[in-house]
């Protein structure tokens, strides 16, 4: 097993969080509930990056941000339709999730 270091991002409705990131190109991987109606809590994955999201109150706190590095930040600037900006370590874009996290998203310079 490689060690690796996995964000939690709180969400208020996982379902609607877990749609969001599949723009990203992330897949849900699992779901666990305590018991049914309980509050969820998910894996989602995008190659070799996973992100928890968690509908438990307490587990992270609205607002955080999490730095995605990705092969082609154009692609997905154009999925969210915004622009990117050249910063001198990386072509880069900022996105909020439904629940307020931010994502900064950006491919290395050359």
């Amino acid at each position: 097993m490689d060690e690796e270091v996995i964000p939690t991002l709180r969400v208020a409705d996982a379902e609607a969080a877990v749609a969001w990131y599949a723009r990203l190109g992330f897949a849900k991987q699992w779901e666990h509930r305590f018991e049914p109606g309980f509050p969820a809590f998910v894996e989602v994955a995008r190659g070799g990056v996973r992100l928890f999201l968690s509908e438990h109150t307490g587990d992270a706190r609205p607002d955080t941000l999490v730095y995605l590095r990705v092969r082609d930040v154009d692609a997905v600037a154009a999925e969210f339709g915004v622009q990117p900006e050249d910063a001198p370590w990386a072509r880069e874009i900022e996105l909020r999730d439904p629940d307020g996290n931010r994502l900064r998203i950006g491919t290395p310079a050359s």
